[in-house]
């Protein structure tokens, strides 16, 4: 059964930093997509950051751009996601989500999630 877990959530002040890990067990992030998508209370769950698993290639929402970087460990099977520079709007329950093929935006495309980590910034 494939199994994505996620960690390294927290509260943090704005303008502090946090690294979510996500390690996966029964799926492969060197030839699965991987996608950090976000849900705030009463909110859609929102794109935020993906990565290629064939060249590594990096997609970002606008609104994390510069602030957040998606990585990946291969030989781990753990994607992260480096949380930087918070501000309050960046309070939410944040997701991996794995794919085979491309990575997408969409996050009705993505087969496989975790069960969340949820990132609280106060102001």
């Amino acid at each position: 059964q494939v199994r994505l877990v996620e960690s390294g959530g927290g509260l943090v002040q704005a303008g502090g930093s946090l690294r979510l890990s996500c390690a996966a067990s029964r799926v492969s992030f060197s030839i699965h997509a991987v996608g950090w998508f976000r849900q705030a209370p009463g909110a859609e769950r929102e794109f935020v950051a993906a990565m290629s698993w064939s060249d590594g290639s990096t997609t970002y929402a606008d609104s994390v751009k510069g602030r957040f970087t998606i990585s990946k460990d291969n030989a781990k099977n753990t994607v992260y996601l480096q949380l930087n520079s918070l501000k309050p709007e960046d309070t939410a329950v944040y997701y991996c989500a794995a794919r085979p093929g491309a990575a997408t935006m969409t996050h009705r495309t993505y087969n496989y999630w975790g069960q969340g980590t949820l990132v609280t910034v106060s102001s």
